[in-house]
């Protein structure tokens, strides 16, 4: 195990009472209490607005489904698709307010849902065959096993731990994240199956969401470089958001729908994105990259319970969608174009639009997850269904290794996702796939001692960790493209 220094295997006493909670395996609510208690504060009404819920409403992912909509109909689809985003988030809010009983709420979202899955039908039968099975995905269930199907730290953890970061860009590894890092440390500290659900507004997280990063065994392993590898990289400076460039849109899966994420983002790069921008707009632009690059780099908040009412708390995205405390900045934000260990790297087509990770992670299961979660320090150890407790002197980190094949054709796809693919564990793209410069971006922060945090995400989501996800649109210039793509084939370090 790697030696550490300058205080990192000492934790504050704050941390400490967090720790006790999570070993304790107390519900949400209890480690609340127990960091109000070590920082010296005490809010008599966060307890209550911290309750544990009964459980959270778990859908089909229709979009994951649609991978062959006509693009005629995509705009209309995806308009029906933020619908049914937005109406389960309502669903959400009138089980939280009490308004109605499990049961009728999810008979009443079951129509709502009936109703919109029939116009995208129609909007896909106008120009195409229409999709069979459509209605089958009405029907919703009440989730109540908070371990999940992608928060378990087993599931989680064993088939996307080590996932990129740990050089099987594909196949996943058994020890990282999942034995080690996830289920069976998870469990242990946080209390295995017994934590309640309590956290932000009683949806998140939960105390087996977190773990002591110092009790995770070292799990990543250094890929392999190949003959003819291309081992350059290429960084656009960007910062970090210093200006609170923020918004609940997500022009790539909900273009043209204010709040298309119910939850917040946090953006750098072009300043201009929202839910509106086409890439006229975005390639008219300003950015916060030094070196010209318009492309956006977006990716959900992260927030520290500490009772701050942040300026969004009464707004959608925010705190009326569970999204709740003080918006970290990050203490740095690093993104970085890397090569292939078998080859070189071709362009990428300006406007290329990739989705990493899956923000529904904890419903829809870890097919789509690439989250990972660290801290500084002990970044030989990557977690991606737990949050990491970090010893005094260290930082939180997340990293991002972003699809680094691209099918030479589309800037997207129907579902935001066949357009792109990770490459195999030997480090080839997969057939008809090509490899393009990979989208590194590794984003840490200095959680305040004694403070629980969370990633922002969809109510129903309960803000687990596996749910981190980071988006990006190309909108480099061919001229500055083509700088990147030589820095990366002939192996310098530009930028």
């Amino acid at each position: 195990m790697r030696q550490q220094t300058h205080k990192r295997g000492r934790f504050t006493n704050k941390t400490v009472a967090i720790v006790a909670a999570l070993a304790l395996g107390g519900g949400g609510a209890a480690i609340i209490a127990a960091n109000a208690s070590a920082s010296g504060t005490k809010d008599p009404g966060q307890e209550r607005t911290l309750s544990a819920r009964a459980g959270t409403i778990s859908c089909p992912d229709v979009g994951q489904k649609l991978n062959d909509v006509p693009r005629q109909a995509r705009a209309e689809v995806d308009r029906n698709l933020a619908e049914l985003d937005s109406q389960v988030a309502g669903a959400y809010q009138r089980m939280a307010r009490k308004e109605a009983g499990p049961d009728s709420v999810l008979t009443t979202l079951q129509q709502q849902r009936a109703a919109t899955l029939d116009r995208i039908g129609i909007a896909i039968g106008r120009t195409a065959q229409r999709p069979a099975g459509l209605e089958k995905m009405s029907a919703c269930t009440m989730q109540t096993d908070f371990g999940g199907k992608g928060g378990g730290g087993g599931q989680g953890g064993n088939q996307q731990g080590g996932n990129q970061q740990g050089g099987n860009q594909q196949g996943g590894n058994n020890q990282g994240g999942g034995q080690q890092g996830g289920g069976q440390q998870g469990g242990n500290q946080g209390g295995g199956n017994q934590g309640g659900n309590g956290g932000q507004q009683g949806n998140g997280p939960s105390p087996q969401d977190f773990v002591d990063i110092t009790k995770v065994q070292p799990n990543v392993k250094e890929p392999q470089n190949q003959n003819g590898a291309s081992t350059g990289s290429f960084v656009s400076e960007c910062g970090v958001n210093e200006q609170a460039i923020r918004n609940s849109d997500n022009v790539i899966v909900a273009p043209g729908v204010g709040n298309g994420a119910h939850h917040t983002h946090d953006y750098v790069g072009n300043k201009t994105t929202n839910a509106n921008s086409t890439n006229e707009s975005l390639a008219a632009g300003e950015t916060t990259c030094s070196n010209g690059d318009q492309s956006t780099y977006y990716w959900p908040v992260v927030r520290v319970q500490d009772g701050t009412q942040e300026k969004d708390a009464n707004q959608l995205g925010g705190g009326l969608e569970g999204n709740v405390g003080r918006i970290l900045t990050p203490k740095s934000s690093t993104i970085e174009f890397k090569g292939s260990p078998v080859g070189k790297v071709t362009a990428m087509p300006r406007f290329l639009r990739i989705i990493t990770g899956d923000a529904k992670a904890f419903t829809n299961g870890t097919a789509n997850a690439n989250a990972h979660w660290s801290c500084t320090g002990f970044e030989d150890r990557q977690l991606t269904d737990k949050y990491p407790l970090c010893p005094e002197g260290s930082d939180v980190v997340r990293s991002f290794a972003f699809q680094s094949c691209w099918d030479g054709k589309n800037i997207d796809s129907a579902n935001h996702r066949d357009h792109v693919a990770f490459a195999q564990e030997d480090g080839s793209c997969p057939s008809g796939f090509q490899a393009i410069p990979q989208l590194v971006n590794k984003i840490t922060y200095e959680v305040p001692a004694g403070e629980t945090y969370a990633v922002d995400g969809f109510p129903e989501q309960l803000h687990k960790p596996i749910t981190d996800h980071d988006d990006f649109i190309n909108v480099m210039s061919d001229q500055l493209m083509k700088k990147a793509v030589d820095c990366i084939n002939s192996g310098r370090k530009c930028g």
